[in-house]
């Protein structure tokens, strides 16, 4: 008897998952039957869930399908998508250190200046928008939607034991350049024994951004043998690790993650989304990191567009959709919900934005600090081959650090491989 009904159970599996199936279908077409339906891609935590609910409720004719998933595999399979010419969404986000990837394919996504986005420029940050631009200005790949202006976190504790100020005003006021930052850094390295930084990455990147142009120009030429702002980047950086004030905790890594939370290191210079990160790693650090503004300016680090392919069947409903979605009381909604920083500046004035509060931080208002942060940030071509470049002169800031290499060398050489990997391209 057990047997046979085991056996009447396996006959009856299929067909009860095709028929589950088709019910799950049948819904679905349900839902959608005589609307529009946007497909939309969107990568990481985003919040947008609860914004789609809204406007599918404010517009019963639009189904909105969001498909959310890990940053790489979104991008390689929008990459994917463009290239073959099918498969592509409606809507999907892009990161804005991969939108330069996508330059070359411009005429595979709809011009968003043709369907009237030249309204919405005065809406959103000077920098950000041009960013979203083709070279020459005449072409709009995506809107903006949040950013991630650099900012410096920075350990109380660990700044009294050194005896600097912990007020953010006043360390502000104590480190307004980088030879106050460098000051300021020995004094921790010898009144804690700690360095003052986590590791390589994070300093260079933040001398990099301040600067007017970095690897590329924007014929896609390399430029850093004739141009000074990044060998001052790296010069810096490689000054700092002689000195002994900076950490080898890797970003991501478990051991920078725990060194976030005992303290391993006095300051961070990262963007507004790095908050989350702190609290996360150091949930009992309450009222110990603060947060103030970064040494002679800022730069960003995040931040996406919303698209629309070429593909897209409902281009115009697609951006009516995108256009609310990132319109500036719903980025103040995305912030709320999902620590999405505003790239709209009207809201940097608002009450229900300015007195905002986090209590985990040593100063609980801290947006602020990261929306005066994003008025300094100036818009920086980098170029398709951006991520290339900027892998092999970590790499030999690395070497140099725990190799002992010798740092022209080791300029030299990253250059050369730069060189041989974009001619491969």
């Amino acid at each position: 008897m057990r047997k046979w009904i085991a056996c009447l159970f396996a006959l009856l599996l299929p067909l009860t998952m095709i028929a589950c199936s088709n019910r799950k279908v049948a819904e679905e077409g349900e839902q959608t039957q005589g609307k529009t339906v946007i497909n939309f891609w969107t990568f990481g935590v985003t919040g947008y869930d609860k914004l789609i609910k809204e406007y599918e409720k404010t517009h019963p004719n639009v189904k909105i399908k969001n498909q959310n998933a890990e940053f790489n595999d979104h991008h390689n399979r929008l990459f994917n998508a463009i290239s073959t010419g099918s498969g592509a969404p409606d809507v999907t986000m892009i990161e804005v250190g991969a939108i330069e990837k996508y330059r070359d394919a411009q005429t595979r996504f709809n011009n968003l200046y043709d369907l009237g986005a030249k309204e919405l420029q005065s809406k959103y940050l000077d920098w950000k928008w041009k960013i979203g631009e083709s070279a020459d200005g005449s072409f709009l790949f995506g809107l903006p939607t949040d950013i991630g202006p650099t900012v410096m976190y920075y350990r109380t504790d660990l700044f009294k034991q050194a005896g600097l100020p912990t007020d953010p005003q006043e360390v502000a006021a104590k480190i307004k350049t980088w030879d106050d930052f460098e000051k300021a850094a020995l004094q921790v390295k010898e009144k804690t024994g700690k360095p003052m930084l986590d590791n390589v990455e994070l300093i260079y990147n933040a001398r990099r951004d301040q600067a007017p142009e970095t690897y590329f120009n924007r014929k896609d030429e390399l430029i850093i043998e004739s141009s000074p702002y990044v060998k001052r980047a790296y010069d810096y950086t490689v000054k700092l690790i002689k000195q002994g004030v900076v950490g080898n905790q890797n970003l991501w890594t478990p051991e920078w993650g725990a060194a976030m939370k005992n303290g391993g290191y006095a300051t961070m210079l990262s963007a507004s989304w790095m908050n989350a990160q702190i609290k996360g790693n150091a949930p009992d650090s309450k009222d110990v990191w603060a947060v103030t503004a970064i040494p002679e300016g800022a730069g960003n680090w995040g931040g996406s567009y919303l698209a629309i392919p070429k593909e897209s069947k409902h281009a115009k409903e697609a951006y009516e959709f995108a256009k609310w979605l990132v319109s500036p009381e719903n980025q103040l909604k995305s912030f709320k919900d999902a620590g999405l920083f505003p790239s709209t500046p009207e809201l940097y004035d608002k009450p229900e934005f300015t007195e905002f509060e986090d209590e985990y931080f040593y100063n609980d208002n801290i947006t602020p600090v990261f929306a005066a942060a994003a008025k300094k940030v100036k818009p920086v071509y980098t170029g398709k081959n951006y991520q290339i470049a900027q892998a092999e002169i970590i790499k030999a800031l690395q070497n140099v650090q725990t190799k002992k290499a010798d740092p022209e060398a080791e300029w030299k050489a990253a250059i050369e491989r730069i060189k041989k990997q974009i001619e491969r391209q």
